[in-house]
């Protein structure tokens, strides 16, 4: 079967992900990384792309994360239950040398293009076998890699049951790598030799790379690997080429792809310095991250937008949605006429949910008068301790400051979708560069919520300072930590209480305009038909 476009010479391309964020419901996803992969998908539905996904049935998903009543987040793994189309296909993969049976299922049903997601909770396999599927980045480093061999070596021998003819495979993030080891393995069972088994895979791989924490870019020893059956029949020399001693995942990326992507402009500049040092590496090329509109856009300030007509009462009324939300969530009431400032992000170090909090002297009068009302959401990776403690003292925050702090739990696209549409202001201050691109904010400023930012991540191409939003500081980089959240800190104060409240308060003309450019700026260029054309442009096309 062959989904190619005979009128525009489209290559069909295989989409390989982890996670997919496409409904609230289907607990495919953890962050980001997934939110982007489900609003491509969706995409490429919506402008009749020839783009397939394959991915994971996660037999119990991501954590549900909750706090407990010691303000603490705690962790609890539901068995899930999906509405998905049985394709009557099951491949064989080999795991610690034994077979494991593999099901391919499908899901079309949230408007994307064909997603085929995999899952080894059936019969015959054995117990520990019917886990594999259980937990999206759970436990520790034979089950990651047992997924992982799940994923790239089973979805490769998933395309080949089902019949699809691809020309292009995309590998959304390293965790997908092991699929080019597959395509390696099948070209020596032919007889190709090692060397054009790996340079033919080359011409048909194509790689995202999507953060420069190191934490992110996953390496695993290669006894490890070789033990787990994830090795494809490479001796370990030919294995340490492709990827290194130990095996990192990106680096094995970056060396099987002919062209690589990172997921905004500053990125690029940022992962070609960090993998300089690789030699034989592809060229790694800026694609900046854009949404699926009409997922996360409200169609009510679209149309307002579009007819001419006042922003702010229409974005109001959104607002009181928000806050009536909230209250039900929460029981905490927050004031319509003063300014809501949000923040949902994952609780990760170099993201500072609580920079805010730096200095309770400049901030503490503005929190206990309720002239700031600061909404956060998000979660920590079950094993992050470091993680559970930031979130544990934004819940902190939240009790000390009860009408002006809340803490959404369990943060997911449905809360999400309420902060981006119904906040006044959204709020991010990573360390530059450690945000890659940081979709949230374009969903806001889509929906004329004005976003106060440090300089990193997509903000850079977009940002007008005063015009469609606040740039907070000057792009100021520094390794030491403690000077960076300094200066940081120092210039989130001077825009949010000189700039961006004045201007709520006292100024609601300008702050109209401000709204109007928010989504004239955005609306296009970080749609995602801008994306799923630089994908065609410079990575698919061959030439």
């Amino acid at each position: 079967m062959t989904m190619s476009n005979p009128a525009t010479s489209r290559p069909t391309v295989a989409y390989f992900c982890m996670e997919y964020g496409l409904h609230t419901d289907l607990k495919l996803y953890a962050g980001g990384l997934g939110i982007l992969a489900g609003d491509y998908l969706k995409g490429a539905h919506d402008h009749e792309r020839p783009i397939v996904g394959l991915g994971i049935k996660w037999k119990q998903g991501y954590t549900d994360q909750r706090i407990g009543d010691d303000g603490r987040p705690y962790d609890s793994y539901p068995v899930r239950e999906y509405d998905l189309v049985d394709t009557g296909v099951v491949v064989p993969v080999t795991i610690r040398d034994h077979e494991v049976h593999v099901k391919v299922w499908r899901t079309e049903a949230y408007g994307n293009a064909p997603i085929y997601l995999l899952d080894t909770d059936i019969e015959p396999n054995a117990a520990p076998d019917r886990w594999i599927c259980g937990q999206l980045y759970g436990w520790f480093a034979e089950e990651r890699l047992a997924q992982e061999i799940v994923l790239g070596v089973g979805g490769v021998r998933a395309l080949r049951a089902l019949g699809i003819d691809v020309d292009v495979y995309h590998f959304n993030e390293g965790h997908a790598v092991l699929a080019a080891l597959e395509l390696i393995q099948e070209r020596r069972s032919q007889g190709v030799d090692f060397e054009d088994a790996w340079q033919a895979t080359r011409d048909e791989v194509v790689f995202t790379t999507h953060t420069p924490v190191i934490q992110g870019n996953e390496s695993h020893e290669l006894r490890t690997m070789e033990y787990m059956g994830a090795t494809r029949g490479l001796t370990l020399e030919q294995m340490e080429r492709i990827g290194g001693d130990p095996f990192n995942m990106t680096v094995a990326a970056l060396r099987v792809a002919r062209r690589a992507n990172a997921v905004a402009e500053l990125h690029a500049e940022t992962a070609n310095d960090m993998w300089e040092h690789v030699d034989g590496r592809c060229e790694i090329v800026p694609i900046t991250n854009c949404i699926h509109t009409p997922t996360w856009v409200d169609p009510r300030i679209t149309a307002a937008f579009a007819a001419g007509q006042p922003l702010r009462p229409v974005h109001d009324e959104i607002k009181s949605e928000l806050i009536d939300f909230i209250e039900e969530r929460t029981g905490a009431r927050l004031r319509q006429d003063r300014i809501i400032i949000g923040f949902s992000r994952r609780a990760a170090p170099y993201k500072r949910s609580d920079l805010v909090f730096s200095d309770m002297d400049r901030i503490g009068p503005y929190l206990e008068r309720g002239d700031v009302q600061i909404v956060f959401s998000g979660k920590a990776h079950p094993l992050d301790d470091t993680g559970k403690d930031i979130v544990a003292q934004l819940v902190e925050m939240s009790r000390r400051f009860p009408n002006a702090v809340v803490f959404l739990q369990d943060y997911d696209m449905e809360i999400g979708k309420m902060l981006t549409r119904g906040s006044d202001v959204w709020l991010n201050n990573p360390r530059r560069p450690q945000e890659a691109s940081g979709t949230s904010g374009m969903k806001a400023a889509m929906n004329g919520v004005l976003n106060c930012s440090v300089l990193d991540g997509w903000w850079p191409e977009a940002c007008e300072d005063g015009v469609n939003g606040w740039q907070i500081g000057d792009g100021f980089e520094s390794d030491d930590v403690d000077e960076l959240d300094e200066h940081d800190a120092a210039a989130l104060y001077a825009v949010l209480l000189d700039k961006v409240l004045p201007t709520f308060s006292d100024d609601p003309e300008r702050w109209e305009s401000m709204m109007r450019a928010s989504i004239q700026s955005t609306s296009e260029r970080f749609a995602v038909e801008r994306m799923l054309d630089d994908y065609e442009r410079l990575l698919y096309r061959t030439g």
